[in-house]
């Protein structure tokens, strides 16, 4: 397994950065590890989609003291900004919010999977808050986003999540680094 750094785009970048780093070295490094790549993640995604709660959770910290970031909406045109370097996307989504939130995503997916700093890169998206009784399945958000025409010939995983299936989410970042490592052994390759 190898070690990941993520950046939230719009989320208190220097604490969360920091934070969320330590949090996947405790996750994937027990004693002294060997020399292992790290990976530049970027993690966007709609305000309220859960973003910080699952990255808290996983660093084992409670995500009742996650406040929502304010403002959100009004950064999404500087995403941008933090997509050079990076080596990777996790774009999560609300799988329960209302059809004009999940229409707004679905273009802001659209956006990244089309953006020249991104286009190649693997993508994990987060159909998150799969606990609400309003939740759509994986393969309604998959219908929903377009995403078999759109994503053809990327790398991606689309998976289900919420804060109750933490195992869930630990086996969908490990899927991801499987398409870290596979583009670092085609590049080795080429």
């Amino acid at each position: 397994m190898s070690d990941l750094r993520i950046s939230e785009a719009f989320l208190y970048m220097d604490y969360l950065g920091k934070q969320q780093q330590t949090c996947f070295r405790a996750l994937c490094c027990k004693g002294p590890p060997p020399a292992r790549p790290e990976y530049d993640l970027v993690c966007i995604g709609l305000t309220g989609s859960g973003k910080t709660s699952l990255l808290s959770k996983l660093c084992s910290e409670s995500p009742d003291s996650v406040v929502s970031t304010t403002g959100a909406d009004n950064i999404r045109k500087y995403w941008s900004r933090y997509y050079q370097g990076s080596q990777g996307v996790i774009f999560v989504l609300d799988s329960a919010s209302s059809e004009d939130d999940l229409e707004t995503a679905r273009n802001e997916l659209h956006s990244a999977l089309q953006h020249p700093q991104l286009c190649t890169l693997p993508f994990l998206i987060l159909a998150n808050h799969q606990d609400k009784p309003a939740a759509r399945s994986v393969q309604e958000v998959k219908k929903y986003f377009e995403l078999e025409p759109l994503a053809r010939g990327k790398r991606w995983i689309l998976q289900p999540c919420s804060l109750d299936d933490m195992e869930a989410l630990k086996d969908s970042f490990s899927q991801l680094i499987n398409l870290l490592e596979e583009k670092d052994h085609e590049a080795v390759r080429m």
